[in-house]
Formats: C-alpha cells, structure tokens, sequence
C-alpha cells in the first residue's frame, strides 16, 4: 500500500519469459492506471531478466515467481512440478499480501501456478490469450478463468475466447512524435531510408544471418537504405563489424526499450511474426515482412501475419533457417519492397486508414468489472 493514499487491493497481471508477454501487460496496466487508480497494479512475471528489466524500465512494480514449461521427459517433468509447488506458494504469498482482487493471465508458464493460487483462494481470473493458437498454458487456465478474451482470432479454435479485441500495445511503442525526431534521437541519418530489423525481445538469429548474407550478396539494393537491427542476444560486435566491412549504414542494438522511436523512423520493417510484433507494425502504419518463428511444430506465429498478408498490406514468408536459402524467398520478398517505393507507399496509407481500437481499455474495464 502506498503512503500517499490508500488503495481497494490490487489487480495482478500474470505472465512473462518474453516481451510479448509482458508489453501487453504493460500496455493493460498503463490503462488501468488512468481508469482506476483505486488499485495497486502488480505484475507476477517470469525469472528471465528481460522480464525485470522490461518492467524495471517503466517502473512497474512486480514479483518474480518461479515456475517451468511442462515437458514429458523425466528430468524435466520433475523440475515442472517442483517449481509449480513453489510457485503456487509464491503467487499465494503474493495474492494474500496485496489483497489480490482479480489476476489477468497474459499466458505462458507463469501463469499456470498464479492461476492455481488465485482459483485455490477465489480470486477471479481474466485470461488474456495474445496468440492466435492458444499454448498449453492458456487451454488450462481457460477452463478456470471467469472471462476468456483474446487479443486475435484463433481460428483453431473459433469458440476460445468470448470476444477478440485486439492487441493491447504499451505507449512507448506507439510513434507518438515525428519520423525526422525519431531518427535524431536513434541516431540514424535523416538522409536515407531506415528498414528496422527486429527478432522481438530475445532477437533472432536467422534474421540476423540473413542480414548479413543480403549486405554481402546485394550490397547494391542499400544504397539508399540504413539499418535499424535489433539483434537480441547476438554478437552485437560481429554483426556491426560486418555491416562496417559491406559499408553499409547501421545502428545495430541489442533491444530497444522505446519501441515507438523505431517504429516512428522505419520506412520498412523485417520481423518476427509474434502477435505484439504484429500489431506493433500495424499501429504504426509500417510496411512489413512478416517471418515466423520456424521452430514451433505448427508455425503458429503465421495466423497472426496472414490476416494483413491477404489484405495486401504486409508480406508474410517462411522463415528457412539457412541464410542462403532465405535469399530466393524471404529475402527475395524484402529486397522487392525496399525497390518499389510506391508499393510501400501505397501499403503504408491502408494501414493508416485502418481503425486501430484500444484494446488494452476493454480489457483494463473487464479486470476492473471482475475485481468489483
């Protein structure tokens, strides 16, 4: 409880292990605070440190809680189910403490043990589904949860979640200022067009392998471009040495926390196809090839990209692996619209004349309905 005023509880927002866990919870929590301030917001997250320095960035209070994906084999199984125990006891610590009065599920393997203590101590529970074929995690906290929402269609499963209303985005990865400040304040030359690389929170090791191909095979196609490339956990070094060896303009990061910088300065965006990803290019009217994460057994990243692959304001291409093969598909895709300015300009005004809703306020009025 604060010292400066007293609050009616809290509503604890659940999940974590990557941002696009936790950028929509952020993006809920930025709403709850403007529609009820009456109570605390407090995220129960992951132990990954993306998660804390996400959430340490926006000064966001929350607590760590151990817990493990459930995995068939021996060892592993047994990690689950200790880390669920402790986990259980943890979220139940945790709910009593803040006088807990609804947990928003965002998904993943957190979830599971919040959403047990929350069900054990009748805390009602809004889950939030933010992927377009729910996991394992969420399929089970939806038959305990009083209200299923999602943030996408899941065309798997048509009858998921109640109602499906977008994509909560946080406001700092809104491009909120003008292109020309947001390529002063990243750095970049306000001269040449930006194409923004991105493997979202834990970066992409492919994309970034098939950036470096591109400079080497086509260096001619840069000439008018720099790059923006987020790289994650890569060798930020290597990769800047070999845009400096290919002379091509780059500002090679890590991760950005002000996504909406990005956003603001990219001509053309090459991403992973995770839904936060997704509607973060949409929102911001920003052409995009779409690259799914090649390792999930049913693609399921792709659902969220089709939609605005078949409307024609967005490409979507399989992620091969192998940078070489890449070339004549997904990087055959990018090269195009970095060429074809009236493509991309033409992809950029429909985006634009979409109607971006909200999402993240339905949802902040249905944690606050529950917790009333």
């Amino acid at each position: 409880m604060s010292e400066s005023r007293i609050t009616q509880g809290s509503i604890v927002l659940a999940g974590g292990g990557t941002g696009g866990h936790i950028s929509p919870g952020i993006a809920i929590a930025e709403r709850l605070a403007e529609i009820a301030p009456q109570f605390d917001r407090v995220f129960a997250c992951s132990t990954r440190p993306v998660d804390a320095s996400m959430l340490e960035h926006v000064g966001a209070d929350f607590t760590p809680i151990p817990a493990e994906g459930l995995s068939p084999r021996p060892v592993k199984l047994v990690r689950f189910v200790r880390s669920f125990v402790a986990g259980r006891a943890a979220a139940r610590e945790l709910l009593a403490e803040r006088g807990t009065r609804v947990v928003v599920a965002l998904g993943g393997y957190v979830t599971g043990p919040v959403v047990a203590a929350a069900t054990a101590m009748d805390v009602p529970v809004l889950l939030v589904n933010l992927d377009a074929t729910p996991g394992k995690a969420n399929r089970w906290v939806a038959r305990r949860a009083a209200r299923v929402l999602s943030a996408c269609p899941t065309p798997a499963m048509p009858h998921f979640a109640e109602r499906v209303v977008g994509m909560p985005v946080r406001d700092a990865a809104r491009a909120r200022r003008p292109r020309e400040e947001c390529v002063r304040e990243l750095g970049l030359d306000s001269g040449f067009r930006t194409l923004l690389v991105t493997g979202a929170s834990q970066g992409a090791t492919s994309l970034n392998d098939l950036l470096m191909h591109l400079i080497r095979s086509d260096r001619g196609a840069f000439g008018e471009w720099q790059v923006l490339h987020l790289v994650g956990n890569a060798d930020r070094q290597a990769i800047e040495r070999g845009y400096r060896e290919a002379g091509v303009r780059a500002r090679v990061l890590p991760f950005l926390h002000e996504m909406g910088l990005a956003w603001g300065a990219a001509d053309l965006a090459l991403s992973r196809a995770g839904a936060n990803s997704v509607a973060e290019a949409v929102l911001n009217a920003v052409p995009s090839v779409f690259a799914p994460y090649p390792y999930h057994a049913d693609l399921h990243q792709k659902w969220n990209a089709k939609p605005y692959h078949d409307e024609g304001v967005a490409v979507l291409e399989d992620d091969l692996v192998d940078a070489a093969k890449n070339r004549s598909t997904l990087g055959a895709a990018l090269l195009g619209l970095m060429g074809d300015h009236a493509r991309r300009d033409g992809m950029r005004a429909r985006l634009r004349s979409m109607n971006a809703q909200d999402a993240a306020v339905e949802i902040a009025r249905a944690a606050v309905a529950l917790a009333g």
